[in-house]
């Protein structure tokens, strides 16, 4: 009994450890949107003020680079959406030519190292002589997230009942009635997750983009760019107002999810 109780003690002081060590940098990050510098670095506390949030698209190209990011991310996430959901539909339910090929694409893309994506899509991009601006970001995210959104929509759509779609081909529906109706609305849960998950991590990337990027900058390029001069605190608050944007979305979707249990 002592030695489970040891190892249960172990393992909450363990998950603590954990979730301390996650939350310190964001925590930081919102602490320091309140911090009144007197001087262009923000590494020491000198004081709360909310001036921050006042001046918050006070520099303009800091702007232009989270309107970029946030237009580019919503692009990217419809493109991949679209064709993750049909690509994880077609893998999780029909027998297909190529489906174990494809299937081994799919893997491979997560598990490439952006490093390598980045150079070979920018060897593609100057072979095919296009010009590096917001386009080729959006290949290029639509690219590493498809297979995300994928994998998400597949694991949906392989614990779907067939009977269901069956029963509603008996009563007359269409097989885009079927799909609309009875499909769509099943494994939209799936495709709400994939499209999540394919935004954060358009917004996030760095390294894909910056490659392809050309000259349109984006928020991550833009944070990196200025920490030679000092990162300005409206970069603490863009990034805390994501992050409560996220947390609000997380908690809709878990309200949502027991709601529907109950």
């Amino acid at each position: 009994m002592r030695t489970n109780r040891l190892g249960d003690r172990l393992l909450h002081a363990y998950t603590w450890l954990i979730i301390v060590w996650l939350s310190a940098p964001i925590a930081v990050m919102i602490l320091f949107g309140f911090n009144d510098k007197k001087s262009k670095s923000n590494t020491s506390w000198q004081g709360f003020t909310l001036r921050w949030y006042q001046e918050l698209f006070s520099i303009s190209d800091l702007s232009t680079a989270l309107i970029n990011s946030l237009v580019i991310a919503v692009a990217s996430t419809v493109v991949t959406a679209v064709i993750g959901t049909m690509l994880g539909l077609a893998l999780g339910r029909f027998r297909v030519r190529g489906k174990g090929v494809t299937n081994f694409l799919v893997f491979v893309a997560i598990s490439t190292p952006e490093l390598v994506m980045g150079s070979s899509l920018l060897s593609l991009f100057v072979s095919a002589n296009m010009p590096r601006d917001s386009v080729t970001i959006i290949i290029a995210h639509v690219l590493f997230s498809l297979s995300f959104v994928t994998v998400t929509v597949r694991a949906r759509v392989v614990t779907l009942d067939p009977s269901l779609e069956e029963a509603a081909r008996d009563l007359g529906a269409t097989p885009w009635g079927t799909f609309r109706q009875v499909t769509l609305p099943a494994i939209m849960p799936g495709v709400a997750a994939g499209a999540m998950l394919a935004f954060a991590l358009s917004v996030d990337d760095y390294v894909v983009t910056s490659f392809v990027n050309g000259s349109t900058i984006t928020f991550p390029l833009w944070i990196v760019g200025s920490v030679k001069t000092g990162i300005p605190p409206q970069v603490n608050v863009m990034g805390t107002l994501i992050f409560g944007v996220g947390v609000l979305i997380a908690v809709a979707n878990f309200v949502s999810a027991r709601r529907r249990r109950t």
